[in-house]
C-alpha cells in the first residue's frame, strides 16, 4: 500500500470512528508505529486531522473536531482531571461550567451533590445533570454551534450578566505557553472570557496534549489568577513556562 493510500484511509477511519490510535493504525498497516507518526504529521501539516496524544481525530468542515471525536480522547486524563475539579465544588456552590468533553466528564463526576446550582450554556452537561436529584440547572441559552454541542451568542452572554458563581470550570482547545487560552471560534473565546468574569474562582481544564498547542486563530488572556488543571503528559518545559507567568498549574494523577 502506497503512503498516500495509508493516509487517506487514516483520514477515513479517524471520521469513522472518532480516534485514530498510533498502535492500532501500526497494526492494522503492518508498519511501524515511527512510520504512523510520520503519516499523522503529515496529515497534520496538511490539515486533514488534528494530533491528540498517542493519535489523531479527523477535522471536520470548520476544522475543529466535533465534541463526539474528542469524547474519545485522552479518556483515562480527562477522567482524573474532573474527579480533582469535582473536589473543588462544595455541596451548595454556584459553579458556571463552560462546552466541552472534559467540562462533561466534570458533570458527571457532580451527580451526587447535594444544594449545588450549576449554571451552563453545555447541551451535554444540560443532559448528564437533568435527573441528578441534587442538582439544580439554569441554562444560558442562546445560537446553538453544533459543533461544541453548546449555545453563544448575544442572548447567551445577556443571561450570563445575571450571573456571579463560586466557580467556573472551562474547557479550551488548546493553552499557549503564554497562558492564552484557545477557541475555534471568536465568540466561543468571548463567552469564556465573559464566565471568568462573573466566578470568584476560575479553572481550565485541559488534558496534556493540549498545553502548549495552537490549533486555532481565536484566543483569550484570562485575568489572573486563575489554574490549570492537567495531566502527567503535559511538557514540563511548558507547565514551568505557564507557573513563571502566574499561572496556577495543578497535575494530577490517574
Amino acid at each position: 500500500m502506497s503512503s498516500e493510500t495509508r493516509r487517506a484511509t487514516i483520514v477515513d477511519l479517524a471520521r469513522a470512528d472518532g480516534l485514530a490510535n498510533v498502535d492500532a493504525l501500526a497494526t492494522r498497516f503492518g508498519v511501524s508505529a515511527s512510520t504512523i507518526r510520520r503519516d499523522l504529521a503529515a496529515l497534520t501539516t496538511e490539515g486533514r486531522i488534528a494530533r491528540t496524544y498517542g493519535g489523531a481525530i479527523a477535522l471536520g468542515e470548520h476544522g475543529e473536531p466535533t465534541l463526539r471525536q474528542r469524547t474519545g480522547e485522552a479518556h483515562a486524563a480527562k477522567a482524573s482531571i474532573a474527579r480533582w475539579a469535582a473536589a473543588q465544588v462544595a455541596d451548595g456552590d454556584t459553579v458556571l461550567l463552560d462546552v466541552g468533553s472534559t467540562v462533561g466528564a466534570l458533570a458527571t463526576a457532580l451527580r451526587g451533590a447535594r444544594g449545588l446550582t450549576v449554571v451552563t450554556a453545555s447541551l451535554t452537561v444540560i443532559e448528564e445533570l437533568t435527573d441528578a436529584d441534587g442538582v439544580t440547572v439554569e441554562c444560558l441559552g442562546g445560537r446553538l454551534r453544533p459543533v461544541s454541542q453548546g449555545f453563544l451568542g448575544p442572548l447567551t452572554e445577556a443571561a450570563l450578566e445575571r450571573v456571579s458563581a463560586d466557580a467556573v470550570f472551562l474547557g479550551t482547545d488548546g493553552i499557549s505557553p503564554d497562558g492564552e487560552v484557545c477557541e475555534a471560534d471568536l465568540q466561543q473565546v468571548r463567552l469564556k472570557e465573559l464566565m471568568a468574569r462573573r466566578a470568584d474562582r476560575v479553572h481550565v481544564l485541559a488534558h496534556g496534549a493540549k498545553v502548549g498547542a495552537r490549533p486555532f486563530h481565536a484566543w483569550v488572556r484570562l485575568p489572573l489568577p486563575w489554574t490549570l488543571v492537567t495531566d502527567a503528559t503535559a511538557p514540563a518545559e511548558h507547565v514551568e513556562a505557564l507557573r513563571e507567568r502566574g499561572i496556577e498549574v495543578v497535575v494530577v494523577s490517574r
